[in-house]
């Protein structure tokens, strides 16, 4: 038997070859359940073919306005509708989408307009003065939209029209452009750095394509599944949820903020089955005041990432009716490229032991080529025996683009061949990869290596502890020692630095335990992150 090779004489075709676009996935689910509920938002709901009638309306007017192939189209807003629509219209023109972390500062934001080269703006009216800043700083105009959305505040316009009446210009039947190439830019995303601008990481349309599809997978999601938004859809485009919950057919329900009494609420509400959070969004809930934990009679499926979820967590969240799924992966990665995928012989395990197995970052998603655990510099994989450690690298059609106009930035990342994570982890021996600490925050004791994950998975077992982190701290003796930084529990019986030192001792061997403990609530980022950099000085000058 002859095999086949590419000098077979057989060609692309339209018949036989179509980019992938995640926009597809909206036109397909329009035409299957045009009267299924696609979004709710308070006490508005819009069946899937209004959902398509409003995106289409947003890609024509926007097109009508100049906006067309390769141009960016910023968006400043909460999970409002908006924000959705905009995952579909502005790819959907071939243009791309530059959702705003609302977090950050106007000098930021200003920065990623221009970087970005943004053409226009969509902006809610809850970020107007920062927005209005942020506008102040550009050298160059750009056309800007009011989103006046009925479940946030009010505020005076700082464009020229409002979101709803440029809708209403638009032409609800428009056929829209899409791709030319899967390869195209979609979406340009900004990293929160610790030091400096942030980075441009740009994703295409096949990455988002299979990586929606790999989370709808991964996820369970099916036609009567109701995703609710406390995963802000600046990062990592909704980690590619705002594509996944329409190409399964789902129901998303968006939320502008977290309150825990509105989640719980809205899970009895309207049946939600799915949310995803990173782990401290998952704290609020586990922490919540006991009149905001209305109790609901079915299983809620949380997929957690974005940092190591301690394995306390994911228990006190079992015990509530959560079913937790733990994914890891960065923003150049569109979101979650591993997941822990539970297995069957787990159930037989305690609890406890059950959730130490599913806080490990596990295996690769659907839709990653290729994870290695392996040395930084030979790239050669370390053992799969659980305690060598290595770096995670990562390769495939769901690893960003690169860096806009970062060079060096993106030949770094990628240098042999692979994304380099900075992650450094363990491999076990049934291929599920542990990630035990970034590169920069492994703490080197005496020639030992301890990780502060380790250390921090300790004290949250303690049960006065909410928050804790532990950075490095400089030591005469040992080089380095473990110095941990705690939030206790409200309205508990408190605990003092000896008492939780003692019970690290106790649990940990006796050199990982840190060697100070400082109280008070821990500095964030504008994702929900630990700023350990920050921590990392206040220890150095203890």
């Amino acid at each position: 038997m002859v095999a086949r090779s590419a000098s077979d004489g057989l060609v692309k075709s339209a018949a036989n070859y179509v980019p992938l676009s995640p926009v597809q996935f909206l036109e397909r689910s329009a035409l299957i359940w045009p009267d299924k509920i696609a979004v709710r938002h308070g006490a508005l709901a819009y069946t899937y073919r209004e959902f398509e009638a409003r995106c289409r309306r947003l890609a024509s007017a926007l097109a009508v306005r100049g906006i067309g192939r390769g141009d960016t189209v910023a968006v400043m807003a909460p999970n409002v509708p908006a924000l959705l629509e905009a995952h579909y219209a502005v790819p959907a023109l071939g243009a791309i989408l530059n959702a705003l972390n609302y977090r950050l500062d106007a000098r930021t934001i200003a920065f990623c307009l221009a970087h970005g080269e943004a053409k226009a703006l969509i902006t809610d009216a809850e970020f107007a003065p920062t927005v209005r800043s942020a506008l102040g700083e550009l050298r160059e105009e750009i056309f800007v939209v009011d989103i006046d959305d009925p479940e946030g505040p009010r505020s005076e316009a700082l464009g020229s029209v409002r979101y709803e009446t440029l809708l209403a210009e638009g032409d609800p039947g428009f056929a829209w452009p899409g791709p030319e190439d899967e390869w195209d830019s979609l979406s340009l995303l900004y990293t929160s750095g610790t030091t400096g601008n942030p980075k441009g990481v740009v994703y295409h349309h096949r990455g988002a394509y299979l990586n929606a599809l790999a989370n709808a997978l991964a996820f369970g999601l099916t036609p009567d599944s109701v995703y609710l938004w406390t995963l802000p859809m600046f990062h990592c485009n909704g980690w590619t949820y705002t594509w996944a919950v329409t190409a399964a057919g789902g129901t998303h329900v968006c939320l502008r903020r977290i309150d825990p009494a509105q989640v719980f609420t809205a899970i009895r509400n309207h049946r939600v089955t799915h949310l995803c959070g990173a782990p401290v969004v998952l704290n609020v809930l586990v922490h919540a005041p006991a009149e905001a934990k209305i109790r609901f009679e079915h299983v809620v499926e949380v997929a957690t990432g974005g940092a190591a979820p301690p394995s306390a967590v994911i228990e006190a969240m079992e015990t509530m009716g959560f079913r937790v799924t733990h994914l890891y992966g960065l923003t150049e990665s569109y979101g979650p490229a591993t997941l822990c995928a539970p297995q069957e012989s787990w159930h037989e395990l305690a609890l406890s032991d059950r959730a130490r197995q599913m806080a490990r970052q596990g295996v690769p998603m659907p839709a990653l080529a290729q994870l290695i655990v392996a040395d930084p510099e030979t790239h050669v994989p370390v053992p799969r025996d659980g305690t060598t450690l290595g770096e995670v690298m990562l390769r495939g059609n769901t690893i960003m683009k690169g860096y806009l106009r970062n060079e060096a930035a993106t030949t770094a990342a990628f240098r042999a061949g692979w994304f380099h994570t900075g992650d450094l982890a363990v491999w076990h021996p049934d291929h599920y990869m542990e990630i035990k600490d970034r590169a920069k925050d492994i703490i080197i004791s005496c020639g030992e290596n301890i990780s502060s994950l380790e250390v921090e998975e300790c004290l949250y077992r303690h049960p006065q502890v909410m928050e804790a982190a532990v950075v490095a701290r400089p030591d005469p003796k040992w080089g380095e020692s473990p110095c941990a930084f705690v939030t206790l529990k409200p309205g508990g019986d408190g605990a003092t630095a000896e008492e939780l030192i003692a019970w690290c001792r106790e649990h940990l061997a006796h050199f990982k335990a840190p060697r100070a403990i400082i109280f008070g609530p821990l500095p964030k980022t504008s994702t929900g992150k630990i700023q350990k950099f920050v921590l990392r000085e206040r220890a150095t000058k203890l």
